[in-house]
């Protein structure tokens, strides 16, 4: 990783950037469901969804939230923020051996409603994809980015 110091105006709308590839293992599966609980048998009973219309187990859409939005964080930028998430959609499911790739494009800048030559808000949509090029994730990532001479509070 590398520090990328990018203020609000150094952001154009279009702009994207695409990971590389991430296997789902069961490994992932089996640590998402030790740290959040979800123990859905979904996730975790390969004799019962073998009885299901998928036909196999399905990673947790969080755990592939997860994955998506690390594999969208490249480089740290002090003067950036994650302010959160909005449209969050797990679209088709996720199996144990699907590699996932991740693209965000920025598809919004606008300004903050009460700190606007302070700071203003950056959204990119994030979309994942499996190795059929199928769509299994979508989200819009909002991001609090500072303007040149000011820091985020």
């Amino acid at each position: 990783m590398r520090t990328v110091a990018r203020y609000l105006d150094d952001y154009t709308i279009g702009e994207s950037r695409t990971s590389t590839g991430r296997t789902i293992t069961e490994a992932d599966i089996i640590l998402h469901a030790g740290q959040t609980g979800d123990f859905y048998p979904h996730h975790m009973d390969a004799e019962w969804m073998a009885t299901q219309p998928a036909g196999q187990r399905i990673a947790h859409g969080t755990l592939v939230l997860s994955v998506a939005v690390g594999m969208t964080a490249g480089d740290i930028n002090p003067e950036s923020m994650s302010y959160g998430y909005d449209r969050i959609r797990f679209i088709a499911p996720v199996f144990i051996g699907d590699t996932i790739t991740a693209t965000a494009e920025i598809t919004d800048i606008r300004p903050h409603p009460r700190r606007d030559t302070e700071v203003g808000f950056i959204d990119e949509l994030v979309t994942a994809r499996n190795q059929h090029g199928a769509t299994v994730l979508s989200l819009v990532h909002i991001y609090i980015v500072n303007r040149r001479g000011t820091g985020l509070t």
